[in-house]
């Protein structure tokens, strides 16, 4: 259980590492699909089958769904914000950047987090939170490259995970605002449900699937992996780590996500790893580090 200074015991690390599995899994299993599926299609059933995986749990644990229009508008915001906009926008972005790639940029994502908080007045902008989003912007420097120029597709795809990674922030300050008192699997499940209506519209509207011809089983099996065990289980084991750990130790699981999905991509997938994308994660992940603090202030203590 969480210790009232927040110390992770060996259980707890233990999760972490299927989290950033489970999570990281979710960059390899797009880039699977993505040869048969088009994005909007994808994130469609990613959604839909995670929520028909979690509505059981409901009844199991006797969680009843909201009944008017008015609670359901959190969850809408949510689902905007933390599953229709990201999910799209990776997806997306996966057609012309490589999954790993994708994975080091959405690890910014607690650096776009610590700016939105800022902006709104919900968490002060104190020094070292500032130089740990400096620092992250250097990272993402890096990652962009001298020779790579935003209108071309790779620079596409970069803008594409920064604004999937700036989503994840709004919904975080949704999530704190709006959803702090909601059972987490109601959470999880009532914004799948919503998600799935809007992904509904959007993929009728753009991709036409009825018109697609059938999936090979490749692509059904990644489908059900993103929507059962990078979705579905990954918000069980997140909550898990939550209700043990605390907000702040999750969020290490961003410094592991892009260790997944680079591997998955390298050994799976065949894609390359380029000296520019080690170099741009660990200087990210070094901001990520400055920011949660706890390093700097075993550091200091060690002194």
């Amino acid at each position: 259980m969480l210790t009232t200074d927040n110390r992770i015991d060996a259980r707890d690390w233990l999760l972490l590492g299927l989290l950033s599995i489970l999570w990281g899994g979710s960059f390899f299993f797009n880039s699977a699909a993505l040869r048969e599926l088009p994005p909007l299609t994808l994130v469609l059933l990613r959604v839909a089958v995670g929520a028909a995986f979690l509505l059981p749990l409901l009844r199991l644990y006797r969680i009843i769904l909201p009944g008017d229009i008015a609670s359901w508008r959190p969850y809408i915001a949510m689902a905007l914000l933390n599953n229709v906009l990201p999910f799209s926008m990776i997806v997306t972005a996966q057609l012309f950047i490589s999954s790993g790639l994708a994975s080091i940029l959405n690890a910014t994502t607690p650096l776009f987090t610590v700016v939105v908080m800022a902006a709104v007045g919900e968490e002060r902008l104190i020094a070292r939170r500032a130089a740990g989003v400096v620092v992250g912007l250097i990272g993402v420097i890096i990652l962009k490259g001298g020779g790579v120029e935003l209108v071309t597709g790779q620079g596409i795809g970069i803008l594409l995970c920064l604004g999937a990674a700036l989503s994840y922030g709004f919904a975080a300050l949704v999530a704190r605002r709006w959803l702090s008192k909601s059972p987490p699997l109601a959470t999880a499940t009532c914004q799948l449900l919503a998600s799935t209506i809007m992904m509904t519209v959007l993929a009728f509207v753009f991709d036409r699937p009825w018109r697609l011809p059938m999936p090979g089983m490749t692509t059904w099996l990644a489908v059900l992996g993103s929507a059962g065990l990078s979705t579905a289980l990954a918000y069980l084991v997140f909550f898990q780590v939550l209700r043990r750990s605390g907000a702040t130790n999750v969020t290490l699981v961003t410094l592991l996500l892009p260790v997944t999905a680079i591997l998955l991509g390298y050994l799976v997938l065949g894609e390359p790893i380029s000296m520019r994308e080690i170099a741009g994660a660990i200087v990210i992940a070094s901001a990520l580090l400055v920011i949660d603090g706890r390093v700097l202030h075993l550091l200091r203590r060690s002194v």
